[in-house]
C-alpha cells in the first residue's frame, strides 16, 4: 500500500515510528500538497462569484496549475521513500568493499533528486499562491496565507534533505550545480512566500 493510500492518522503514526520511511522528504511533499490544496480551495470559492468575474479566467488557469502541483507533490511522497531505501542499504555495505563508493554515489544522487523536485514544485506552488492571494476571494484569502506557509515549509524541509545527501556525493560538478539551483529556488521562494503572507495579512487586517 502506498503511503498516500493510508489514512492521515496511519501516515503520522508511521512517520513517528522507527521506520526509515516516510521521513522529512515525504513529509515535505505531503505538507506542500496540503498548502497547494488550500490555495486551490481559495480559487474554487472565487470561481462563479459575480464580484470576481473579471479574474475568473485567470483563477481557473491557476487552479489547473495548482491541481498539477498537488498531484506531482503527492507522487513525490512515494518516490522519496523509494530512493531512500537503497541509500539506507548502501550504508550497510562494508567499507572495504570496492563497490561501496560507486553504489553510495549513485544512491545519494538519486536521493538528492527527489527533494530537489519537491523544492521545484513547492516554489511553483508559492508563485501560484502569490497570484491567488492577489485576486482570490477576500472571504477565504486567509487560506492562501495558510497555504503559502505550508509551501514555504516544504521548500525549507526539502532543502535540508538535499543538503544532507550532497554531503556524501564526491562529484563536485553535480554538487555545485545542484547547490546553485537549490540556493536560487530557496532565495526566490522565501521572498515570494514572505510577500504573499504580507499581502494576505494586509487584506485580513483591514
Amino acid at each position: 500500500m502506498s503511503m498516500l493510500d493510508k489514512s492521515c492518522k496511519d501516515f503520522v503514526e508511521v512517520l513517528a515510528s522507527a521506520a526509515p520511511v516516510p521521513g522529512g522528504g515525504g513529509a515535505a511533499a505531503f505538507g506542500g500538497s496540503i498548502g497547494m490544496a488550500l490555495c486551490n480551495m481559495v480559487g474554487n470559492l472565487t470561481v462563479g462569484k459575480k464580484k470576481y468575474a473579471d479574474v475568473e479566467g485567470e483563477v481557473k488557469e491557476l487552479l489547473e496549475k495548482g491541481y498539477k502541483v498537488i498531484s506531482e507533490l503527492q507522487d513525490l511522497v512515494a518516490k522519496d521513500a523509494e530512493v531512500f531505501e537503497p541509500l539506507s542499504k548502501a550504508y550497510g555495505i562494508p567499507k572495504d568493499d570496492p563497490t561501496r563508493a560507486e553504489v553510495m554515489e549513485k544512491c545519494a544522487k538519486a536521493a538528492c533528486e527527489v527533494p530537489m523536485d519537491i523544492l521545484r514544485k513547492a516554489y511553483e506552488g508559492i508563485k501560484i499562491t502569490n497570484r491567488m492571494a492577489q485576486i482570490g476571494s477576500l472571504l477565504v484569502i486567509s487560506d492562501a496565507g495558510c497555504g503559502v506557509v505550508f509551501l514555504k515549509a516544504a521548500l525549507e524541509s526539502a532543502m535540508m534533505n538535499v543538503v544532507i545527501n550532497l554531503g556524501i556525493i564526491q562529484d563536485q560538478d553535480y554538487v555545485n550545480s545542484t547547490r546553485d539551483e537549490m540556493n536560487k529556488l530557496l532565495a526566490d521562494g522565501r521572498k515570494i512566500a514572505d510577500e504573499t503572507l504580507e499581502i494576505v495579512i494586509g487584506k485580513i487586517s483591514k
